[in-house]
């Protein structure tokens, strides 16, 4: 049985730092593209950021870019998502997700919420002063 467990939310001031973990339980993290996603009660499941399978590649929304950093330890089979210089916008559940290999082009499957097959519970990030 898969599971995806993410701790690391919390309350932060805007331009400060969290960094998120996502374990997975009942897979090899390096084995599958792993992904972050958000959501807040007024949008859609918005795609935050990816990194493939095997040797990995990184993408990232526009929104986050040169702010945050999607990370893997093959060791720890953990993922991370380093969020800095925050801001109120960032708030919302953060998603932790894994997606099998695919020969689609890698940028549109890991960026699009369809291509998970597991899912985490999510962890409230709130970025107030």
């Amino acid at each position: 049985q898969v599971q995806l467990v993410e701790s690391g939310g919390g309350l932060v001031q805007p331009g400060g730092s969290l960094r998120l973990s996502c374990a997975p339980s009942g897979l090899t993290s390096s084995n599958y593209a792993m992904g972050w996603f958000r959501q807040t009660p007024a949008l859609e499941r918005e795609f935050v950021a990816a990194s493939t399978w095997g040797v990995p590649t990184t993408y990232y929304a526009d929104s986050v870019k040169d702010r945050f950093t999607i990370s893997r330890d093959n060791a720890k089979n953990t993922v991370y998502l380093q969020m800095n210089s925050l801001k109120s916008e960032d708030t919302a559940v953060y998603y932790c997700a894994a997606a099998p290999p695919s020969l689609i082009r890698r940028r549109t499957y890991c960026s699009s919420h369809s291509s998970y097959q597991y899912w985490g519970q999510g962890t409230q990030v709130t970025v107030s002063s």
